[in-house]
């Protein structure tokens, strides 16, 4: 892609659980909003959701939820705060089953990445068949903020695709 280069690992591919479960809340954050937004409170999300800690996010109050909402280092919204809780839930639950959740997200791109070449940003789709069903099997086992837009962000975020362009040299260092 030819637009800023968000950060040293954005787009580079990623198995680590704790990260994929770290940018598929961030990619819900992002929602309606600029990406640079989120990466710019990334650190305040880091601290205020405890690491992306699941053991700890699954069990925050009501209270803790009420101070997320009041917490200006992230993005102050209800519905956002509470689709955090509930994935970090829904990663228990699927941890539980026996399902790794890099194994679990990884399988849309049969575990390699996807390598495009887009001639034009005009050319990148905002999803894709995989996407759509990323989307639908997260939504099936209980995730929220995961429509198919939102999880083909997260799939160029977490390196599954490289939707840079090929005359970026992001391209090149991303392709396999």
């Amino acid at each position: 892609m030819d637009v800023a280069y968000h950060d040293k690992e954005w787009g580079v591919p990623s198995f680590d659980d704790g990260h994929l479960f770290e940018m598929l809340i961030l990619e819900g954050a992002q929602a309606g909003l600029s990406w640079s937004t989120v990466l710019a409170k990334r650190e305040g999300y880091r601290r205020a959701f405890d690491g992306f800690d699941p053991q700890k996010m699954a069990r925050y109050s009501d209270k803790k939820r009420a101070a997320l909402m009041q917490n200006s280092a992230i993005i102050r919204n209800r519905l956002k705060i509470e689709a955090a809780t509930t994935n970090a839930k829904a990663y228990l639950e699927l941890l539980s089953s026996g399902t790794e959740l890099g194994d679990f997200l990884w399988q849309f791109v049969e575990g390699r990445p996807i390598q495009n070449t887009w001639r034009t940003m005009q050319e990148v789709p905002v999803s894709t068949p995989q996407s759509k069903a990323m989307s639908r099997e997260l939504k099936r086992h209980g995730f929220k903020f995961v429509g198919e837009t939102i999880c083909y962000a997260f799939m160029q975020a977490v390196g599954m695709v490289n939707d840079h362009t090929v005359d970026c040299f992001r391209h090149r260092e991303l392709s396999t």
